[in-house]
């Protein structure tokens, strides 16, 4: 899941670095954002640890490839049509869409149950969430402008996808191992711009109306996608694989 799509023109907007005052809907929306993430969290989750409990659930994703591409194929579909197609969207289909890709992000990700102790995965857990929380609250705090480090950032991710495509077929440990550091720095910078980017895009919402609401959406869908990131690029640093 080494991806992300971007309202681009959503980022144009609201890149740029904001200096007023928040208007009085202002935290009610960022409340928004993060009750949405950690839904969608906790939704992964469950359905990650099921699916992992399920021998056959698991034998029908991954021993039938058209079915687990098929997975793969409808969460770039999903995500593309909630942040690039947003306007034409519903508040409430798009967060059906939001909790259908959560699911199925679920599913994918159990694989990791069967690769990883218990033990490792709630520790990364635990590092993933503190370094998280870290770098969104300087990225939400900071007065930097990071719209011009972000541009690099993004940059550097279309890298990342383009070498964990080529290892696909390469299947060297060595490169994923680069690519699983690079990916942590990425994750982390991307984790303050995108903190400071959604705030920027919703203090000056007038109202917290359906737009400004799924404004709040995309947000949470980004940080979501930067804290699955984080924590599949540490786990695969620091977790201890199965015997």
């Amino acid at each position: 899941m080494e991806y992300r799509e971007f309202d681009r023109a959503v980022n144009t907007q609201y890149g740029d670095s904001r200096s007023w005052a928040p208007t009085s809907s202002f935290p009610a929306l960022m409340q928004k954002v993060y009750t949405w993430m950690t839904m969608a969290m906790l939704i992964t989750g469950v359905t990650a640890y099921g699916v992992a409990s399920s021998p056959a659930i698991l034998s029908t994703i991954f021993g039938n490839q058209i079915v687990f591409w098929g997975m793969i194929i409808a969460e770039f579909a999903l995500v593309f049509m909630i942040s690039g197609m947003l306007n034409r969207l519903s508040l409430t289909t798009a967060t059906l869409m939001f909790v259908a890709y959560s699911v199925i992000n679920g599913a994918v990700l159990s694989s990791i149950f069967l690769v990883y102790t218990m033990e490792s995965i709630g520790m990364v857990f635990f590092i993933t969430a503190a370094t998280f929380g870290i770098m969104a609250f300087i990225g939400y705090t900071t007065k930097t402008d990071l719209t011009s480090i972000g541009k690099y950032m993004m940059m550097a991710l279309i890298g990342i996808i383009i070498a964990t495509v080529v290892n696909i077929f390469v299947k060297s440990s060595g490169l994923q191992m680069i690519v699983s550091y690079i990916g942590v720095l990425l994750f982390v910078g991307l984790t303050a711009y995108d903190s400071q980017k959604i705030k920027n895009m919703l203090i000056d919402q007038d109202v917290a109306d359906e737009g400004a609401q799924k404004l709040a959406l995309v947000g949470a869908l980004t940080l979501y996608l930067d804290f699955i990131n984080l924590f599949i690029y540490l786990l695969r640093i620091l977790g201890n694989r199965r015997d």
